[in-house]
């Protein structure tokens, strides 16, 4: 079993190629993962060949960039992330509304299938499930702030329990997002729900 070096998902685990990097073979390879990850394939599935098959690139073309196929999925997961969101600084309960429904786009769909389609790597591999964490954690150190932002301002509550909080904000966000937890529950509103459930019981 190889083990995943938490750098991996920097690129800095990446082989470095003799000659400039095409942007293109990137994005093609990435989303070929995507795809297949979405089509229904699990992490197990989804092979350097397939991958390349569905790029239309050659294997060598893959393991130029990518040492191993966990490498290559972690760069995959960090993709589907995109950018760390900017908070306004204005209202807590806006930030944390932005952060929660940040990444929603028409995009969301397959993203989410993506991602359910990961979760048995995860659990089976701690190294990649370290990882996975890794990559999540400066989002979950954004609404960290903001969470505290909001408690010396006096929005919320002195004596609030950042940790649970978060995991009172995120946990059904991915329940939903991912797994459709509840079918009756719209997407359209959802966060602003959520967070405004959440503030109930934060709120000074």
């Amino acid at each position: 079993m190889t083990t995943v070096s938490a750098d991996a998902g920097t690129g800095q685990g990446r082989k470095t190629p003799g000659r400039p990097r095409d942007a293109r073979a990137d994005d093609a390879i990435l989303e070929a993962v995507i795809a297949l990850l979405s089509s229904g394939h699990s992490a197990d599935a989804v092979s350097i060949e397939s991958v390349a098959a569905k790029a239309g690139v050659g294997k060598a073309t893959i393991y130029r960039r990518w040492p191993n196929k966990e490498a290559l999925l972690i760069d995959a997961v960090g993709r589907m992330k995109g950018p760390l969101p900017v908070p306004a600084g204005e209202s807590v309960r806006d930030d944390i509304i932005m952060l929660v429904s940040y990444g929603r786009t028409k995009r969301s769909e397959t993203y989410s299938r993506a991602t359910a389609c990961l979760m048995p790597e995860m659990v089976k591999r701690p190294d990649l499930h370290a990882v996975f964490q890794k990559i999540q954690e400066p989002r979950r150190n954004l609404l960290r702030e903001v969470l505290r932002r909001g408690i010396e301002t006096g929005e919320l509550r002195a004596d609030l329990d950042i940790e649970l909080t978060l995991l009172l904000l995120t946990a059904p966000s991915l329940a939903q997002n991912v797994f459709t937890y509840n079918p009756a529950v719209p997407f359209e509103g959802f966060p602003e729900a959520l967070v405004d459930a959440v503030l109930r019981g934060a709120a000074a």
